[in-house]
């Protein structure tokens, strides 16, 4: 097992064979060693500096019905909200004053957010703050769309494909939305020149070690700028609602391949990871993480993002808590970092 982590480390690439055997391992030795060559190469690349990113939940409404999401359109239990541009800058400045240097708007395929309304807020934030990176997560959109964001300022894009496996994205998604039209934006994203990042949840209801193979052998050959990965946490006003949620350490084992795979992604420890677990951010950046991103949205809307239950959204996992999770990160060895955080 430690000759295949070597393999990986070396040439960036393994077997969908060699992958499995790695993610069927259950040897504490060998899982040790993993995550310790991932830390070796992150620092090797990054250093000890963890990059912070502000998230802002920009709107909790959605034209989609994913089976796994609570924020799902065909959830009547909640309270929908859009921030308007001025509280979205408000966040900014906020964030800059405490030294973020890149902003991540985040919300739900909101129609109410059309194209033009997200190009003006990201020439807005752009305009104000040129020194910063704009990231959106944003979903599904034209590629016309896609660049007119790109042009108006937007550097990155997260779009996580979730599962590479066609059977299992009907599983997880309502019939008219497509797999291929997932990896289609992808593809556009990465053409425009945005930074893209992609990536899955771990341990979603019908997923397996064939299926997480298949994601391994795809971002292998994408090649994504930024990768984002956690464990699937339920929610109960969903269709997936009484399922389990998703393994912290097989998150944690394809957290440190995809570090081996691609030594320069950015990797974030996610707010999943320190849901599930009280030590889970400081675990994921232990197996290869390179970016946390406290929550820069307004107290009073945090609770109301909840595309799953007890979500993370405040003491460290908060802008505001900047000095609890310098604390936590110095325990480890490692410090935050305010610079952008480019992917080179």
């Amino acid at each position: 097992m430690k000759r295949l982590i070597d393999k990986l480390r070396h040439y960036h690439s393994l077997t969908g064979e060699e992958y499995a055997n790695l993610l069927s391992c259950q040897d504490t030795g060998t899982l040790l060693y993993l995550q310790q060559q991932a830390r070796e190469v992150t620092l090797a690349h990054f250093g000890n500096g963890i990059f912070i990113r502000g998230l802002i939940e920009v709107s909790n409404r959605c034209r989609n019905n994913c089976h796994y999401c609570g924020i799902r359109k065909g959830n009547t239990a909640i309270t929908r909200y859009a921030l308007k541009r001025e509280t979205i800058l408000e966040c900014c400045r906020e964030g800059y004053a405490l030294g973020f240097r890149t902003f991540v708007m985040q919300g739900g395929e909101d129609p109410a957010l059309t194209d033009e309304w997200i190009e003006k807020t990201v020439a807005a934030i752009h305009c104000e703050f040129p020194d910063c990176a704009i990231t959106l997560s944003l979903g599904e959109k034209s590629r016309e769309a896609y660049e007119r964001f790109f042009r108006a300022g937007a550097n990155r894009y997260l779009l996580r494909h979730e599962t590479h496996n066609e059977e299992h994205y009907r599983k997880l998604h309502p019939e008219e939305m497509s797999l291929k039209h997932r990896l289609q934006c992808l593809q556009w994203l990465k053409e425009i020149g945005y930074q893209t990042g992609t990536g899955i949840m771990v341990g979603t209801p019908g997923q397996t070690l064939t299926h997480l193979v298949e994601d391994l052998l795809f971002i292998e050959q994408f090649q994504p700028q930024m990768i984002g990965i956690g464990p699937f946490i339920p929610h109960h006003d969903t269709p997936f609602g009484t399922e389990p949620a998703g393994s912290v350490g097989m998150t944690l084992k394809l957290l440190s391949l995809f570090r081996l795979m691609h030594p320069s992604a950015l990797i974030p420890s996610t707010t999943a990871l320190a849901t599930l677990s009280p030590d889970g951010r400081e675990k994921g950046i232990l197996a290869g993480a390179n970016v946390v991103m406290p929550n820069l949205s307004p107290r009073e809307q945090r609770e109301k993002y909840t595309l799953y239950d007890n979500k993370a959204a405040f003491g460290a996992e908060a802008a505001e808590g900047l000095r609890a999770l310098a604390q936590q990160l110095e325990t480890i060895g490692y410090r935050i970092s305010t610079d952008r955080g480019d992917y080179h």
